[in-house]
């Protein structure tokens, strides 16, 4: 599953620097992540990098797009591919 941000975020600017697919970018009022580049750092680290950096806790699994490991490993090859 791809990653969101909730209305929580208050737009600190951690979130964005820390990952490594550049799926988060600002939106019109807050930061939003990109499902299509967001692989949950899959390839890359143990742990979602935003969620760890987060101090409001306001970045959690995106129900609407449900992703296996597997698939999130293929997305990761993917975008990495020209690298």
């Amino acid at each position: 599953m791809a990653l969101m941000i909730t209305d929580e975020c208050i737009n600190c600017d951690v979130c964005e620097p820390e990952c490594p697919n550049d799926a988060i970018s600002m939106g019109e009022l807050i930061y939003v992540i990109d499902p299509k580049k967001c692989t949950e750092c899959v390839g890359h680290f143990q742990t979602s990098q935003c969620v760890e950096v987060c101090p409001v806790d306001c970045i959690p699994i995106d129900p609407s797009h449900n992703e296996s490991q597997e698939e999130l490993m293929e997305k990761y090859r993917q975008l990495t591919a020209d690298t």
